[in-house]
């Protein structure tokens, strides 16, 4: 498809459709409307006598767009020049180049290999807004973290992403005790069933970003205030329904009952019997290699549509014992206003002890003396 600005020349004299003809062979254009702004060819890449040549990385069909002004009825004058504007179309080697589509749409292995690289999985702490990542880790009991999972898939083809497993521990190891579930049964929100208000968010971003919050907490009788959560990310097919295995449900305390991010709200009744089909994944048995724990995985020819992610660590303060802990996140510009109204109260208090010093001796030395006779 070749489309010509009417205005061809920029000087607001517009050309007519019938002076212009495509390659060697003088292709006409459509048919098009006078009130059309521009004037459209439609023709394959071995048409109207272009011609091809082969460089070491691409395709060059090459043709010229000729406009030839002739006079308008019985005038003999025309008002315009005559040009020859060259055309070439660039194809890269790798790819496929036609014209039409391919029937069937099929993408050879090294297409398909290239794109699958790309795919990157992501965890990140939100700040309340979700429009930035959340600068420091601290929390106090009675906050949400929102955390956002993503998937950047660079040329794959589209892809809807799920949390399909989430669990918290003290340690950045997902099977380390003790350990408190979150998200289970291929995208249930459990950690929403007791006094917590955890719930993914509705609607989502995108397919290929979903949101939730996690009420915050710590393990009882573990002196440590921190906790890592690690998350089991999946992907299906964008154009995919969800259903049982490929989900995102929260528990609303309201209705008493199971919804989804998306699909039919029946995908979310599993989660209430505890079983939402096979296959099943369990932290202690991870049948998954982490996206960067394995070097080996680097070296397979094509990337896993899922991962394990990590974020952490999580810190929790409580409001008045850990106050001295919360200090490092203080923004510099309170840290110094703080150091120089302690510096001036020390020197309010040290100039005031001199003068009263210094006052006592000068009432000594003016006190009279009495001599006896």
């Amino acid at each position: 498809m070749v489309m010509v600005s009417k205005d061809l020349f920029g000087t607001g004299k517009l050309i007519r459709a019938a002076d212009l003809t495509l390659g060697p062979e003088a292709c006409e254009p459509l048919v098009s409307m006078d009130t059309e702004d521009v004037v459209r060819f439609e023709v394959g890449l071995h048409e109207c006598g272009s011609s091809m040549q082969v460089t070491d990385d691409a395709l060059v069909y090459s043709t010229f767009l000729l406009h030839n002004p002739r006079p308008v009825g019985n005038l003999s004058i025309v008002r315009t020049n005559r040009a020859e504007i060259p055309i070439e179309c660039h194809y890269p080697r790798q790819g496929n180049v036609s014209s039409q589509a391919i029937l069937p749409t099929w993408l050879p292995f090294r297409t398909t290999v290239f794109s699958e690289e790309k795919l990157t999985f992501s965890l990140r702490l939100m700040e309340e807004n979700w429009n930035a990542e959340k600068r420091s880790p601290t929390f106090h009991l009675g906050d949400a973290a929102h955390l956002q999972a993503e998937i950047h898939t660079g040329s794959h083809v589209p892809l809807r992403l799920f949390v399909d497993h989430c669990v918290a521990t003290p340690t950045p190891d997902q099977n380390a005790s003790p350990y408190h579930t979150i998200v289970d049964f291929h995208g249930c929100l459990v950690d929403g069933l007791t006094d917590a208000s955890s719930a993914f968010k509705v609607p989502r971003p995108g397919p290929d970003t979903l949101q939730f919050t996690v009420d915050v907490f710590h393990f009882a009788n573990d002196s440590r205030n921190m906790i890592y959560i690690t998350c089991h990310l999946k992907t299906i097919p964008a154009e995919q329904e969800p259903d049982e295995l490929n989900k995102a449900c929260s528990f609303s305390k309201s209705s008493n009952s199971w919804f989804p991010v998306e699909g039919p709200a029946d995908i979310c009744q599993c989660c209430s019997k505890g079983d939402c089909g096979t296959p099943s994944h369990s932290r202690r048995q991870p049948h998954v290699v982490s996206q960067w724990s394995r070097s080996a995985s680097r070296n397979r020819r094509h990337v896993t549509e899922e991962a394990d992610i990590t974020v952490g660590p999580l810190i929790f303060l409580d409001r008045s014992a850990d106050y001295e802990v919360e200090q490092w996140a203080l923004p510099a510009d309170t840290s110094v206003l703080l150091l120089g109204i302690g510096l001036a109260v020390v020197a309010s208090l040290t100039l005031t002890a001199v003068i009263l010093v210094l006052t006592r001796r000068c009432r000594t030395a003016s006190q009279p003396v009495s001599v006896s006779q």
